[in-house]
């Protein structure tokens, strides 16, 4: 372990050897001594803000000669725009609700989602939204707070975008589909949707190229509005919006409104089936293995679709992988069929040896494998396959397509659930996207 004389010296900087030490630490003893600095650094946290809501009720920073807290944090303190806003925000809170402290202290609150609730908390709702916040990130308080504060529901609309790059001799290039007028809907917004933007300057022949100066696009994002609402922004591509015009026109229809929100529904349930079938196999009507007739004995890589099928609802669309601790991964991106006997040892593609990794841990499970066997030999591959995580409990894919989840029937559209244009139900292929994008609170 290390002592305090150990992690910083007399100024408060960072010993040389500080990562040196680190590195002498067994695997146990530094995922343990990590947790001790973790609670040191949430103490040490609380104690800041707590002395920030006092230096601000005295006023203290304007005989520092600075005009406001935020400056002399930043200046004095050295904290960054973001830290000190945050930091002053939750002290502020603090004063008036003191319960905030423990919660930073303990853990069961963050900087990040106290500040978030500060503009709604009062005397009498403060302890049930501390409570509703415990341990959850940023994403999830974003939803409480759009809960307790809705906003309207947004125009769905396609504007032109500035050009935001140059080409190789400073000249910017020219936004594809200049000519087209912005895509809107519902119609009456297209007035405000619609905004004339300046013709693209050319230089003339000879001259210094100027390159323009552009507000950068914001990165895509995903907001909550309210319950189950959602404000969606991306950058498209010209083809994108082609794609967007051509899809509301055939669809004015089913949609007169040419809502893009519902269009992109239907474009992406259409996917998802589409990933059903290419990731794990999901068919509308299964073919069957006949009792009587014993799985074959693969000999080569390919998984059979049945084998797919029944890892992924077994695993319930997410990484299997458990923990010494007894914790599952919650990965649910980047997944790939794990032999649990890799198949250069000897393991076949069949449902009892394969699990759902994700990329990281399918990987760490391969290295722990064949590290093992380079030690022990031939005699050490069962303790190899003991250090396999524990499988969920059987079922748990079951219960994940069962469960009960709002969605609207797309009967033009193919979707699920509803009857399908090929006449069958579709039901095979329902359940089983529902652990592509349903299936988050799984096993």
């Amino acid at each position: 372990m290390f002592s305090d004389d150990d992690i910083c010296d007399g100024e408060g900087t960072m010993n040389d050897d500080a990562l040196s030490q680190a590195r002498r630490l067994s695997d146990t003893a530094l995922l343990a001594h990590v947790k001790v600095l973790a609670q040191r650094e949430r103490e040490a946290t609380v104690a800041l803000v707590a002395h920030l809501a006092i230096i601000d009720e005295r006023r203290l920073f304007l005989g520092e000669g600075f005009a406001s807290l935020f400056t002399y944090c930043v200046r004095v303190l050295h904290l960054s725009e973001h830290a000190a806003y945050n930091r002053i925000e939750v002290a502020r809170a603090a004063r008036k609700y003191p319960l905030i402290l423990s919660r930073l202290a303990d853990g069961r609150a963050s900087l990040t989602t106290v500040r978030l609730l500060v503009p709604h908390l009062t005397p009498a709702n403060h302890e049930d939204l501390l409570k509703a916040a415990e341990h959850k990130g940023k994403r999830e308080v974003e939803e409480i707070v759009a809960q307790l504060n809705p906003q309207p529901s947004v125009v769905s609309s396609v504007r032109l975008l500035p050009m935001g790059r140059t080409g190789a001799a400073g000249v910017p290039t020219e936004a594809a589909g200049t000519g087209a007028a912005p895509l809107a809907c519902p119609p009456a917004a297209d007035r405000t949707a619609q905004q004339d933007h300046p013709p693209t300057a050319h230089p003339a022949a000879g001259a210094a190229a100027v390159p323009a100066r552009v507000t950068l696009p914001s990165p895509a994002s995903i907001e909550p509005l309210g319950a189950r609402r959602y404000r969606v922004q991306f950058t498209a591509t010209a083809d994108l919006r082609d794609k967007l015009t051509l899809a509301r026109d055939l669809l004015r229809h089913q949609i007169p409104d040419g809502d893009i929100g519902e269009i992109v529904d239907r474009a992406l349930t259409l996917l998802l089936e589409h990933l059903a079938r290419q990731k794990f196999s999901a068919a509308d009507r299964p073919r069957s293995r006949p009792t009587n007739k014993p799985a074959a004995v693969s000999t080569t890589r390919y998984i059979p679709a049945e084998a797919k099928r029944a890892v992924w609802l077994r695993d319930g669309g997410r990484c299997a992988f458990v923990g010494r601790n007894g914790r599952r991964c919650e990965e649910r991106g980047f997944l790939e069929f794990h032999h649990i006997v890799p198949f250069s040892a000897g393991g076949t593609a069949t449902a009892d040896n394969l699990e759902l990794r994700c990329r990281a841990h399918n990987s760490y499970e391969a290295t722990l494998f064949f590290e093992g066997l380079q030690a022990g030999g031939e005699g050490d591959r069962s303790a190899a396959q003991d250090r396999s995580p524990r499988r969920p409990q059987a079922g748990a894919g079951v219960a994940i397509r069962e469960s009960a989840c709002p969605q609207r029937a797309h009967p033009a559209s193919g979707g699920f659930p509803g009857p399908r244009h090929d006449g069958s139900d579709g039901s095979a292929v329902a359940d089983l996207p529902m652990t592509l994008h349903q299936a988050r609170a799984g096993p």
